[in-house]
């Protein structure tokens, strides 16, 4: 199959089970398939984009109820929880009822809740449809982008402590008074202050600040106790390192955590074939996926979409220069998902393949625009 790519060129009634593109900077890989038996396949993602289980009966497998989906979720966040780097991100979807039942599970797990985002649809998310005689409620526009880290601990003495109690433990440690921490700085009082405080001030130490300080402890500390500052006993943890032991984030001016953002209605929403009706009743707007790509990762990385629908964080992530991950288990839905990237493809001049899966037998077409 050579030529441009386009939605319409392909015969999709056999099974395709994985669709990648690559271009521009970024790559992205589709699967049809369970997320649970693919993320130990993946590159270690900077981003997570969960966007799964509501309770609300939505799609095939969405439980009735939101007061299953803890068990739903469960083993993905096992796997997440198991294969997230220290800087990973993860942005959780839900109704405020479903989030609130799954946050004791992703806070066992070792998430860090940061902050609940708001998608504000607008009125005429309601268009006229809300009885509120009969439903005895406001009608609702809204759901959240729940925004987590991951919770960082090194071991000092034997004992696993987060990062702010860590870098007190490695201080008092060498047995070096506090005050001589900000001369290792070269500040007047920011290191005791912010960096090596025991209260709920702390500063997250520059990874410049963290080295000196390191430095400082291994030239002026007890000798017996020696490197300081280290996860491996052998030696301190650069500066690069220190960099990696936080989520990443960047906030464009004026952004804040109500986003108000019309639901699709035009040329982006996804609609079935020579029909008016929409694919996914809950396609999420590209701009809002971008929003949330940019701000927790740079070009190059890894995201992932374990619950792709129609993939747009992944299309985001793409057009962004990262590489994204996503699986779908929907065979409709993960057809349309790669008739829109072979249509953005088209749009890009992009490269893409096609894994075939046929009868047990696997064959690859590559096609390439132009």
């Amino acid at each position: 199959m050579l030529g441009a790519p386009h939605a319409g060129a392909y015969d999709y009634s056999y099974m395709v089970s994985v669709c990648q593109f690559r271009g521009g900077g970024g790559t992205a890989t589709l699967h049809l398939g369970d997320s649970a038996e693919l993320y130990r396949g993946w590159p270690r993602p900077s981003t997570i984009i969960s966007d799964g289980a509501y309770g609300l009966a939505k799609f095939p497998g969405d439980p009735r109820t939101h007061t299953s989906i803890t068990e739903w979720y469960r083993p993905h966040i096992e796997f997440w929880s198991s294969l997230a780097l220290p800087s990973t991100t993860l942005w959780f979807w839900n109704s405020e009822i479903g989030w609130a039942t799954v946050h004791p599970l992703l806070e066992s797990a070792g998430w860090v809740y940061k902050a609940s985002n708001v998608w504000d649809k607008g009125m005429s998310h309601v268009a006229g449809n809300a009885n509120t005689r009969t439903l005895r409620q406001f009608p609702v526009v809204t759901e959240v982008c729940v925004q987590y880290v991951r919770e960082n601990r090194l071991s000092s003495s034997g004992a696993e402590l987060p990062l702010k109690d860590w870098l007190r433990a490695e201080w008092l440690r060498s047995g070096i008074p506090f005050y001589r921490a900000n001369e290792a700085c070269g500040v007047k009082n920011a290191a005791t202050r912010k960096y090596l405080t025991a209260d709920h001030l702390w500063y997250f130490p520059p990874p410049d600040m963290f080295a000196m300080l390191a430095d400082y402890a291994n030239r002026h500390g007890d000798e017996r106790g020696k490197p300081y500052f280290s996860a491996d006993g052998k030696r301190s943890i650069s500066a690069d390192e220190w960099r990696l032991m936080r989520a990443k984030f960047s906030c464009p001016v004026g952004t804040t955590n109500v986003w108000q953002t019309a639901q699709l209605n035009g040329n982006e929403r996804v609609r079935m074939s020579g029909s008016s009706s929409v694919v996914h009743v809950n396609q999420k707007p590209l701009s809002l996926m971008h929003l949330i790509t940019a701000a927790s990762s740079d070009s190059g990385d890894v995201i992932w979409e374990p619950f792709g629908g129609l993939c747009s964080g992944s299309v985001a992530a793409f057009r962004a220069g990262r590489h994204a991950y996503a699986a779908e288990i929907d065979k409709d839905y993960f057809q349309h998902a790669c008739e829109r990237f072979a249509d953005e493809a088209a749009s890009l001049t992009q490269e893409f393949d096609f894994e075939e899966e046929d009868e047990r037998a696997y064959s690859t077409c590559t096609a390439r625009s132009g």
